[in-house]
């Protein structure tokens, strides 16, 4: 399983605009035909249960929609730039790589088919049959295409499942999943043999549960150390949690309240999710011994554990049908297992207005409309430039430039274009 990818994505640019006029033999009446440029694409993240990791994407780490079509003459607008959807496992979330301030989360994807677009494509530029008026029939002046969003998004899986196992290495978390469902997770007396979350299904009765074992936890986990984060994400989904206490342990109750405060450091959210604390290797003999000892100690810090042997099967059914319980109680507080309102990402709309702010003795407008206008525009020509004087009334540039105290003589500068008040 690769559970964590990062990854650079762009927008496609939306197309041009066009400064087009109808000259037909035999029409009498010309003007302004120029069409739209076409939308560029947009990148989306999908869920899609048919995907198991996130290795495909890791392998190439810049991803790019496609670009707008230019628009034509005979108002013919230019073709929408294709969407790009990288689809990714159920259960991926997908979080800004910097963001200052705010939820990094951009959105949640726990179920099939469900999408969020992390990119929004530009959007086409207008063609000059857009900027016709009464007083200016033969328009000169068409927008340029906005460029495509760019992100980079960190992508990681965090497995769905009902109840989670955690405890430290060497607990006995694989022997347990094994011991009550089908799953095969490797089993052996060194630590970290689990190299990553291994799910398995479990039926009591007529009902079922699905367990995930989370690998063994250690001090400093919420910090990265061993493979802390890599583990630690996946316990945030799961319902329920069985902290699995090895028996022969020093200190049964001082590993629990470690393994609680990693938990706890890491999401607080996780201190309060509820937990069955077991107690397992009760079939060795240095623990048969100590078993009133130990409870005795679990009681000082008021836990109430269950004694299983995973090894041996002794009390693996009556906890797992105490887990079945306790996930159907949590299920319903969650609301009879109705839909949890999931985040997803809606881009913000650009800046609405222009604004002027002041560089050295120039005055700089960032008015993305007009920017767009003058990117795509011969101002060479004296009828271009009266025309653009024009959109500064009608984009309330103007307005804008008088707040901020321009005078005449004046440099201002809006894009690659400069002039004098």
């Amino acid at each position: 399983m690769y559970d964590r990818a990062e990854i650079k994505v762009r927008a496609g640019a939306g197309g041009d605009g066009v400064v087009s006029f109808r000259q037909e033999k035999f029409v009498p009446f010309g003007g302004p035909d120029g069409g739209d440029g076409g939308d560029g694409g947009d990148v989306a993240i999908m869920a899609d249960d048919s995907v198991t990791s996130l290795r495909a994407l890791e392998r190439r780490r810049f991803y790019r929609a496609a670009d707008g079509e230019s628009g034509r003459s005979k108002k013919k607008h230019g073709k929408k730039g294709k969407n790009l959807i990288l689809t990714v496992p159920v259960g991926t979330v997908v979080l800004y790589t910097a963001q200052v301030g705010g939820d990094a989360v951009i959105a949640d994807l726990e179920e099939p088919g469900q999408q969020a677009v992390i990119a929004k494509g530009g959007k086409g530029g207008l063609g000059n049959t857009h900027f016709a008026s009464s007083t200016n029939q033969a328009p000169q002046i068409a927008q340029r295409g906005e460029t495509g969003e760019e992100n980079s998004v960190i992508l990681e899986l965090r497995l769905i499942a009902d109840v989670g196992i955690i405890g430290y290495p060497n607990v006995g978390k694989s022997t347990l999943l094994a011991a009550c469902s089908a799953a095969k997770p490797k089993i052996a007396s060194y630590p970290f043999t689990t190299r990553e979350p291994v799910l398995g299904l479990v039926e009591v009765g007529q009902r079922s549960l699905v367990v995930a074992e989370i690998p063994g936890l250690i001090d400093g986990a919420h910090l990265g150390r061993g493979l802390g984060h890599d583990f630690l994400r996946h316990v945030t989904r799961t319902k329920i949690l069985i902290h699995l206490i090895d028996g022969s342990s020093a200190s049964p109750v001082a590993d629990m309240i470690q393994v609680n405060a990693e938990l706890s450091l890491y999401d607080s959210a996780l201190a309060q999710k509820s937990q069955l604390v077991v107690v397992n290797k009760i079939d060795l003999p240095q623990v048969q011994a100590q078993l009133a000892e130990i409870k005795g100690a679990f009681g000082t810090v008021a836990a109430s554990p269950r004694f299983i042997s995973a090894a041996t099967g002794e009390g693996v059914a009556e906890l797992m049908a105490e887990a079945m319980e306790m996930v159907s109680q949590v299920t319903v507080e969650r609301g009879g297992g109705g839909k949890i309102v999931r985040k997803v990402f809606h881009p913000q709309p650009r800046v609405a207005g222009p604004s002027v702010h002041k560089e050295g003795d120039t005055f700089v407008v960032v008015a993305p409309e007009l920017e767009r206008i003058v990117a795509r525009t011969d101002v060479s020509s004296p009828e271009v430039c009266r025309q653009i004087r024009r959109q500064f009334t009608r984009l309330g540039v103007s307005k804008a430039l008088a707040k901020a105290g321009v005078k005449p003589g004046d440099k201002v500068r809006c894009g690659n274009l400069e002039w004098e008040w």
